[in-house]
């Protein structure tokens, strides 16, 4: 017997442990891993292969046993200790990877397939509204193999909504899209999600299709999730080192915190502390070796700027150029600077500093 639970969060996944027998022992792959989302978001779990993503995703299918915790949506308890509910009777809707399509059937019946039991009329009805919605009304007739990548992707979402999920889960759905097509399909499943207020959860390890999509986003690192938080706080507010390096493009530069004087001192010049900066003060210590964050649209290419920078690597981007510039130093740094301003490896080039955030973790140097 399935509980009910008080609706507060939609989506409830609270201290889950998953895993499977290894020999005599269980080899745990998530570790007490928690999260919730509102009836309406859709959130992200975003980190790199073999962190445990996908087995979250297929513990709230109902593929997946749980070792401990539990999981619940819309009030309703699905999984716990020893009780899973089937997959069947969960309301949750699968996107998966490699689409999943029926290549016999054409695009029409792909998406009805969920849909037999309803009349022929109604179900021809949310057929027809899922084919505008996705953009293929004038493709329903065709077969998989005549579409494109991105439309057997839109079709693979169409069926998925087609019987009014209360979830929906998105496994890598856009890894085998070239780069640009992945990003505009995300932002038009976006807002599909949105007009329908469906609440659904994505696997990816882009940050780019996270923040594509997502209205939160979690971390995750070894199992667990290391940072739950929207994309802005996740970029400029890592919680750790971990979600520093794997969001965005930065390093890190030494420098030297002046606590009377609130300020951190690196060799680019000298920058205010903000309020986060007190995860690394030490008690009775009015300075302190610290790593400064500093990322690509932080270092400004400035003609006019005395502190000269090498570059040493460039990587074209259309309206950009990425460098890597080296200081007087040996320290590196990237640097986003317009296309026009086309410099050759080994020139100087004169920078400055902006930064609005100031991100430091404590130094290992003595």
């Amino acid at each position: 017997m399935i509980a009910t639970l008080p609706p507060s969060d939609y989506l409830s996944v609270e201290s889950i442990r998953v895993g499977y027998p290894l020999g005599r022992q269980m080899h745990e792959i998530v570790h007490g891993l928690s999260f919730s989302l509102s009836r309406g978001e859709i959130g992200c779990l975003l980190g790199p292969s073999g962190c445990g993503k996908t087995t979250v995703l297929r513990a709230i299918a109902g593929f997946e046993s749980l070792i401990d915790g539990h999981i619940a949506l819309g009030g309703r308890q699905l999984s716990r200790k020893g009780v899973t509910a089937p997959p069947e009777t969960r309301q949750v809707g699968v996107v998966f990877q490699d689409y999943a399509l029926f290549p016999h059937l054409p695009v029409a019946d792909n998406i009805g397939f969920g849909l037999r039991k309803l009349p022929a009329r109604e179900r021809h009805a949310r057929v027809t509204q899922l084919l505008s919605l996705v953009g293929l009304a004038t493709q329903d007739r065709r077969y998989p193999h005549e579409l494109s990548g991105g439309q057997q992707q839109r079709v693979a979402l169409a069926r998925a909504l087609a019987p009014r999920p209360d979830l929906l889960l998105l496994d890598e759905p856009f890894s085998n899209l070239d780069i640009d097509l992945r990003e505009r399909l995300a932002v038009e499943v976006r807002d599909i999600l949105k007009e329908l207020g469906t609440t659904a959860i994505l696997v990816t390890h882009d940050q780019h299709e996270a923040f594509a999509i997502a209205d939160r986003i979690g971390v995750m690192q070894e199992g667990v999730i290391v940072q739950w938080d929207n994309a802005y706080n996740l970029y400029h507010r890592p919680g750790n080192r971990f979600v520093a390096d794997f969001i965005g493009q930065g390093v890190f530069t030494p420098g030297t915190v002046d606590l009377p004087n609130q300020k951190v001192n690196i060799e680019l010049g000298s920058l205010p502390l903000w309020q986060g900066v007190d995860v690394c003060a030490t008690e009775g210590k009015n300075t302190l070796r610290v790593d400064v964050l500093l990322r690509a649209d932080d270092v400004i290419h400035d003609d006019a700027s005395a502190l000269q920078a090498e570059v040493v690597r460039k990587a074209f981007r259309g309206a950009e150029f990425l460098y890597t510039l080296k200081l007087p130093s040996g320290q590196r740094l990237l640097a986003l600077v317009p296309s026009h301003h086309d410099h050759a490896i080994g020139e100087k080039i004169g920078i400055r500093l902006e930064a609005d955030h100031v991100v430091t973790f404590p130094s290992d140097r003595q």
